[in-house]
């Protein structure tokens, strides 16, 4: 089969490969999209890799199961199925909690994430995927071409909203910092799962558009009149939650220079943007979170949410031959919402 591949360190190309084996308790699933995120240009360039090289890129999958293996009765040839991403190990403490994301047998210890693929394990960008059962959702009649976005994209927007919930009542502001993947997701999501009023920002003004159409109340430029124009809306008081699906330097200071007394500030984006920590980084009570994927009720939240027209995903396809072009325009920051590799 075709993939698209970490072919050494800093290196990816399309390659020929072996189609999976499959083994008790596994389906192969044949590829209808897999999602392009930024955390794969990350992975493109990083000296070091989970999963040694050759490595199949791509952990925003869908497709139709092609095969079963021994013991999987809860699916069928043919269904439309989404990869959900946390590959945890369903047994441990964080597990059974229903905190798949925080699974305490992760690889790489205390600061270690659960297996994902693309990451640590072959991923979707290729014909076929193979997967453990346990890890597929149903997709119902949604076009497993364009769903693989909700197992990221989705997925990792809605764990952070729904982390801030309570900041997230009647009379609130939230802001969403960066339209892109993750960004237009999230401004959906807040549309349709809270009464916030939204501030969308960004760099560009054919996103700022989009966030409108998508249910944003006020869109802002990200120039340095930004944070004052931010606050204005709110009577100086600030904003209650800000999603910050960038993590550059400049977002991460629009969060904090916004964000209000016991406001909360949920860090999506891999930008590498730093808060200097001192007693009075952010006002009283503000609460600052990384966000790392979701759980597996939140997937099916984000499932259900697509199925009922409520969430979106803006996407661009490529074939999967032009994947490395793709990267390039991602990386570029010509894509506008998600780019899909279509075998």
């Amino acid at each position: 089969m075709r993939a698209l591949q970490l072919v050494e360190h800093g290196r990816i190309a399309v390659t020929d490969t072996d189609v999976p084996e499959i083994g008790p308790g596994e389906v192969l699933v044949e590829v209808a999209g897999a999602g392009l995120c930024h955390s794969d240009v990350h992975v493109r360039h990083s000296p070091i890799s989970m999963l040694p090289p050759p490595m199949t890129l791509g952990h925003e999958t869908a497709g139709r199961i092609a095969a079963l293996g021994e013991g999987v009765e809860s699916l069928s040839v043919g269904d439309a199925v989404l990869v959900f991403l946390v590959w945890s190990c369903g047994t441990c403490r964080a597990c059974v909690q229903g905190r798949e994301n925080s699974c305490e047998r992760s690889p790489g210890g205390r600061q270690g994430v659960p297996l994902c693929p693309g990451l640590a394990a072959n991923g979707g960008m290729a014909e076929f995927m193979k997967v453990d059962a346990r890890f597929v959702e149903p997709l119902g009649d949604l076009d497993p071409v364009t769903a693989g976005p909700l197992a990221d994209a989705g997925l990792t927007t809605y764990h952070a909203i729904d982390g801030a919930r309570d900041r997230l009542g009647p009379g609130s502001t939230a802001v969403v910092l960066g339209i892109g993947g993750l960004g237009h997701a999230a401004v959906q999501i807040l549309a349709a799962t809270t009464s916030a009023r939204i501030i969308a920002v960004d760099s560009a003004e054919d996103k700022l558009e989009l966030a409108t159409t998508l249910g944003a109340d006020h869109a802002f430029v990200s120039d340095s009149s930004c944070a004052a124009k931010i606050l204005e809306l709110t009577d100086g008081i600030g904003v209650d939650a800000v999603f910050d699906c960038v993590g550059v330097q400049e977002t991460v200071d629009i969060a904090a220079q916004v964000v209000g007394r016991d406001g909360a500030v949920r860090v999506l984006g891999l930008g590498g943007g730093r808060i200097e920590w001192t007693g009075f980084a952010l006002p009283w009570g503000a609460t600052l979170r990384t966000s790392y994927a979701g759980t597996r009720a939140d997937q099916r939240a984000v499932i259900a949410l697509a199925q009922r027209g409520l969430v979106t995903i803006e996407t661009e396809t490529f074939p999967l031959e032009d994947g490395v072009a793709a990267f390039d325009a991602l990386e570029a920051g010509k894509i506008k919402g998600r780019a899909i590799l279509v075998p």
